[in-house]
């Protein structure tokens, strides 16, 4: 079977314009390869993120990683922690575990689209072309996003559009 099919656009580009602040990562490197640290083909750890630069009157964030390039209508959410405090600005590496042990108190993650809590690694299928991962950091004017670890990852992203004061983004690629 052929999974030859245009690349979707960018997922934020779709949504209403807000400003932008600054994520960066030691581990990962806009628009470069991601680093098999962060795969199916490695350890499949969340890597370390870092922002600053958000506006005032953020009240928390969410963190989230979408893939619009897996061969689904709907893309593939590898990962959404909700209800990151105001006062963490960088999650380390491992940050997305199941446990949700590398979480800041009050924050919690819903199921991937693999159906697990936490961090699901890059694993795009085999001789599949080039997929995007995006890596996001919604700065929201809520202290609680409402939705809870049972919701779904669309109900955190329709959610959080209400509630999205200015977003970061960080955009890496992995092809097997």
């Amino acid at each position: 079977m052929s999974l030859e099919r245009p690349y979707p656009p960018d997922p934020y580009s779709l949504l209403p314009q807000v400003p932008s602040f600054t994520l960066t990562s030691p581990d990962i490197t806009e628009g470069q390869r991601l680093d098999t640290a962060f795969t199916a083909d490695g350890e499949g750890v969340s890597p370390a993120l870092e922002w600053s630069g958000f506006p005032e009157g953020t009240q928390s964030f969410v963190v989230s990683v979408y893939d619009p390039d897996a061969p689904t209508p709907s893309g593939f959410w590898h990962w959404n922690a909700v209800d990151v405090p105001v006062t963490t600005t960088a999650l380390p590496r491992g940050a997305g575990a199941p446990d949700g042990s590398g979480l800041p108190a009050g924050a919690y993650q819903v199921r991937n689209d693999g159906g697990e809590p936490g961090f699901t690694p890059a694993a795009p299928p085999q001789g599949d072309h080039e997929h995007r991962y995006y890596f996001a950091v919604h700065a929201l004017d809520v202290p609680q996003l409402g939705v809870g670890p049972d919701a779904s990852n669309a109900a955190v992203a329709f959610n959080a559009v209400f509630h999205t004061l200015a977003r970061a983004v960080l955009v890496a690629t992995y092809q097997r």
